[in-house]
């Protein structure tokens, strides 16, 4: 009977010891795996129009034209503006000029595209100076929360006005198909005080719900864009 318990008990700690080594091959395995996983590099590269898959769309003349692969496939962004122009689908209640902006965000798949999202904002009728255009060197695409799906930042003013005084101003981001929001006026100088100090006019933004419930990253980025680029320089 003493030798019948022996026998049983190292049957026992031998199947133990057999599992134990299998669940740390499989162990090693998964470690293994996890390690030789390679890490997203976001890579945007320009293009234009000629690059352009045929089925695509736009309108205006084109400022930024970008491709680039992440999570959400192929992806293509495309901003414009007209300038100055005079467009019959606005009602003209004097002589005045109108200007456009547009963001198209598509996704390529083999021979087939879908536009996902479109930004679009205008000034119609303006008999004085129009301002409705991207900000300068502010287009970007990112992947801050290294997510693996890329962030779209666009800004852009829009005002009609004859005298100096601030543009309206936003900041629009996508990631994927969710929109973040962050609008108020640029910085304009408006005369000096007695002590030669300059006075300035505008600046003031507010963060719509997503920035403000949001990834941390995407909202301090949204702040630091707009602080870099808030007072107008008249260079653009």
């Amino acid at each position: 009977m003493k030798n019948i318990l022996i026998i049983l008990l190292s049957t026992i700690l031998f199947s133990s010891c057999k599992q134990d080594k299998k669940d740390e091959v499989k162990t090693a395995v998964s470690n293994e795996k996890l390690s030789t996983e390679k890490p997203f590099i976001l890579t945007v590269e320009k293009i234009d129009s000629t690059q352009f898959p045929a089925s695509i769309k736009y309108e205006g003349f084109i400022k930024n034209a970008v491709r680039w692969k992440d999570k959400s496939g192929d992806n293509i962004v495309i901003t414009t503006e007209t300038g100055y122009h005079f467009n019959k689908k606005f009602v003209h209640e004097t002589d005045g000029s109108d200007a456009e902006l547009f963001a198209y965000h598509f996704i390529v798949s083999g021979n087939e595209v879908k536009q996902t999202w479109k930004v679009y904002d205008y000034i119609s009728d303006c008999p004085v100076d129009i301002v409705a255009s991207f900000v300068k060197n502010t287009f970007q695409v990112t992947d801050l929360d290294k997510n693996g799906t890329a962030e779209i930042w666009l800004m852009y003013k829009t005002v009609c006005h004859g005298d100096v005084s601030p543009c309206d101003m936003k900041i629009i981001m996508y990631e994927g198909n969710t929109k973040y929001a962050m609008r108020g006026e640029n910085k304009v100088a408006v005369g000096i005080d007695d002590n030669g100090k300059k006075q300035f006019e505008g600046g003031e933004y507010k963060l719509d719900e997503n920035f403000k419930k949001g990834t941390k990253v995407f909202k301090e980025f949204a702040q630091k864009l707009w602080s870099d680029n808030v007072i107008e320089t008249w260079e653009d």
